[in-house]
């Protein structure tokens, strides 16, 4: 396994592997959506991940964050995201996000 993929569970590695025709055409469809209005990746990632947030997804808020911070957003910015979720989807989900958020930002600051 590649360093870009060590993180990713092997149940989403072996899926990937199972169905591959399905995911390129889920990944295409990823990358239209994405490309379809005027924002940028960086606000592009930092909305995706207020969304995970408010779905209490853990692998989409890690992604989103280690994704936000390639597009070049700041610690901080990705830090605001999560902290916005408090008045919106409560307390014990921020607090979630915070913790999943965190794993990944300390992880980039080892070497």
């Amino acid at each position: 396994m590649d360093e870009s993929t060590e993180y990713l569970p092997e149940v989403y590695q072996s899926f990937r592997r199972r169905f591959g025709d399905v995911v390129e055409r889920h990944d295409a469809v990823a990358r239209a959506v994405d490309d379809a209005g005027p924002l940028d990746e960086r606000t592009v990632r930092l909305v995706k991940l207020g969304i995970a947030l408010g779905s209490q997804a853990d692998g989409a808020v890690r992604s989103n964050v280690r994704k936000a911070l390639e597009a070049g957003a700041s610690r901080e910015e990705v830090e605001q995201v999560v902290l916005l979720g408090l008045t919106t989807r409560g307390f014990p989900a921020t607090i979630a996000a915070w913790t999943w958020a965190r794993e990944v930002l300390e992880a980039e600051d080892r070497p």
